[in-house]
């Protein structure tokens, strides 16, 4: 008999996009509870260069994952996928239903698909491969490879330099063979059945428009104020930080070293997050079977909501 899993959603998309007002309206009408999938939300007293929602809405919409590192710390994507993989079981105890908000794509990637235990590439290690292959030839080394991992030479012809190469080297670097890294991340495929939602907007410019008002609302609503608060409370805060790394903090600390003027203040701040906006939409359409809805449209509320509940009705 089949395994029926349980039913998760995630609710992807670019800054500016919607996400968590959606989530919180879908959340008053459907049983689900809210997991943050943003790296920026995780650090406290990072308030408003993140756009974190507000205690009423938290109150009204709590979300998991949000304020639970101080700046100083790292947040793995290893670490978000252990701890939303533990609350996604407890919601999912409780009768509810996971939903993924957020535009760390990464964090999504890496939940829903595990992390390659492969390690990178290492040229030293490919020139030793390299010249042993010069001696015996790339069918010895496929044989080599043969009394090694088996499985992975079976599938290759051995002429496949490229691949008998990559294999080699894995087993080299780790000890363990290209076979089982794939297997041990093939165990770690999510336990649950998906619906996939990607906020896109219909018009780029109307986007980047909400983009630059919402950076310049950050502005006006503090972020001055709240960076030189985070530098007085962590002194160990510097601009290499992961956290300081976040789009709008690295060009707040820039204007208050004197590197920048409160106009180039503005305006990098502006780009950066068109940037971010822009490799975020990259992920998405990289993405398979999304349901994609024009983040723009004035039925948007409608049409995720008939969307998840169609999906969890089927989930029955």
């Amino acid at each position: 008999m089949p395994v029926v899993h349980p039913p998760a959603i995630f609710l992807m998309g670019p800054t500016a996009s919607g996400k968590t007002g959606l989530a919180v309206e879908l959340v008053q009408a459907l049983p689900l509870e809210i997991i943050s999938v943003d790296s920026a939300l995780v650090y406290q007293d990072m308030d408003i260069g993140t756009a974190k929602p507000e205690a009423d809405i938290l109150q009204q919409a709590p979300h998991h994952l949000i304020n639970v590192i101080d700046p100083t710390q790292v947040y793995s994507a290893a670490q978000f996928r252990s701890d939303a993989l533990r609350l996604m079981a407890e919601i999912t105890a409780r009768g509810n239903v996971p939903l993924l908000v957020g535009g760390t794509m990464l964090y999504f990637r890496a939940l829903e698909q595990g992390l390659s235990g492969l390690p990178e590439a290492d040229a030293s290690v490919r020139a030793a491969l390299d010249l042993e292959a010069a001696e015996i030839g790339w069918p010895g080394m496929h044989a080599k490879l043969a009394t090694i991992d088996p499985d992975t030479a079976a599938r290759l012809q051995p002429t496949d330099s490229q691949r008998i190469q990559r294999a080699l080297e894995v087993y080299q670097l780790t000890g363990q063979t290209m076979t089982a890294l794939h297997q041990q991340q093939a165990a770690e495929t999510l336990p649950y059945r998906l619906l996939k939602i990607a906020l896109q907007p219909s018009d780029r410019a109307v986007l980047h428009a909400r983009i630059a008002e919402r950076f310049s609302i950050m502005m006006q609503g503090g972020l001055l104020a709240e960076v030189q608060a985070l530098l007085k409370k962590y002194p160990g805060l510097h601009p290499d930080m992961t956290s300081m790394r976040c789009v709008g903090y690295r060009q707040t600390l820039a204007y208050i070293a004197g590197d920048i003027d409160e106009a180039e203040w503005q305006a990098q701040g502006i780009v950066a997050t068109r940037q971010l906006a822009k490799r975020q939409l990259t992920w998405l359409r990289g993405m398979d079977d999304t349901l994609a809805l024009d983040c723009l449209g004035d039925n948007l509320y409608a049409q995720a909501y008939q969307a998840i509940k169609g999906f969890l009705d089927t989930s029955n």
